[in-house]
């Protein structure tokens, strides 16, 4: 029978539970309802790492209850749990971005792309002043600033602590990319963002394009890794038939992203087809595109890595070529600092054991 003995056999079934369209493979359901507390705990702790709680945890229930296993309260316990952390952090950000909108436009990036999940982050976009932002912050929320690192600086980027809200407020003022070198994205941020419903709540989010420009640079420009969530999540968004892959194409490439893009959709394609049977169909030009697959991306450290050297690196030059090209001076400047920004964040990280206060 089958049965979690690492961590990588408990990523493979979380993976299903959380990918899943139809019903469960049956030597899947027969390893998610025979799991023991020590399974459970190893699922929690991937659940949570890989934000997919509440889109995998009700399959596992089922499972659990279709086989009796009496852990399936303690399941229903920790959906609860969940959605009860969601539901205070939302309120948050609902009057966060309230209180924002009085110093211009607010979109809400990354966090809520995992919904009915939510991250471990509250992640804003505003045009506003950033004196105006710290101002609000403090005096509406009694908020700490948190204090910048290199990386934040560079990327127009401010931390906030709130009281009574255990998730850090991370707010992107007038820049995106890890060094504040994507601008021409960020006006196509605001002008096609849509607003959502989400529990009693009205939030602006990014367009679907967009939402997925977002998502490359975090993941295949900074991050370097993928977590689940990420690939429930741009799955969801191509099987929805919403995204414009013309559009997409057009300012992925103004951005001189679109070799990572590509690549990043191509990746997730084969991941969904590993564990739901099907891939999400990709037109020619994504499938041209891409530098490299699905099989240069091993899973370590609880999450799936992409490669940094020759892969991440060459994506990272065609991005700064493009940038040179169209006369991007400032922001090319800025994305030359990453290579000795990475390697100080390396040495740190070496000497001290946390690259805090670097990247």
């Amino acid at each position: 029978m089958y049965r979690m003995k690492d961590s990588i056999d408990g990523f493979a079934l979380l993976s299903f539970l959380a990918l899943c369209d139809g019903p469960l493979p049956a030597e899947i359901a027969n390893a998610a309802g025979h799991c023991d507390e020590a399974d459970l705990a190893l699922l929690l702790e991937g659940a949570r790492n890989h934000h997919v709680v509440l889109r995998a945890f009700p399959l596992l229930q089922r499972a659990m209850l279709a086989h009796r296993n009496p852990l399936a309260t303690r399941v229903q316990e920790l959906i609860a749990a969940e959605c009860g952390r969601i539901h205070h952090a939302a309120n948050f950000l609902s009057e966060i971005c309230r209180e924002l909108a009085g110093i211009g436009d607010v979109v809400v990036i990354k966090s809520l792309d995992h919904w009915p999940d939510l991250g471990n982050d509250l992640d804003l976009f505003t045009n506003g002043r950033p004196a105006d932002l710290i101002s609000i912050m403090r005096d509406r929320f009694h908020a700490q600033l948190e204090k910048q690192s290199w990386g934040d600086r560079l990327a127009n980027k401010w931390n906030f602590q709130v009281p009574g809200l255990p998730e850090l407020v991370e707010v992107h003022v007038g820049r995106l990319g890890q060094t504040g070198e994507q601008i021409a994205v960020t006006n196509s941020l605001v002008a096609r963002a849509r607003t959502v419903t989400l529990g009693n709540h009205q939030f602006r989010v990014p367009g679907a394009e967009e939402q997925i420009i977002i998502s490359t640079l975090q993941r295949m420009y900074r991050h370097f890794y993928l977590r689940l969530c990420d690939i429930v999540n741009i799955a969801a968004v191509m099987d929805s038939g919403a995204l414009d892959y013309e559009y997409l194409e057009s300012l992925a490439t103004s951005a001189g992203l679109w070799d990572g893009l590509a690549t990043y959709l191509g990746i997730i394609a084969r991941s969904v087809e590993k564990y739901r049977g099907h891939a999400p169909d990709l037109p020619r030009s994504v499938v041209e595109a891409a530098r490299f697959g699905e099989d240069h991306v091993g899973y370590r450290h609880k999450f799936l890595r992409i490669p940094i050297f020759p892969q991440a690196a060459s994506l990272y030059a065609r991005e700064w070529s493009r940038l040179a090209f169209d006369g991007q001076i400032e922001n090319t400047l800025r994305l030359s600092l990453l290579p000795g920004l990475a390697m100080a964040a390396l040495v740190a990280a070496k000497i001290s054991g946390t690259d805090k206060g670097i990247w």
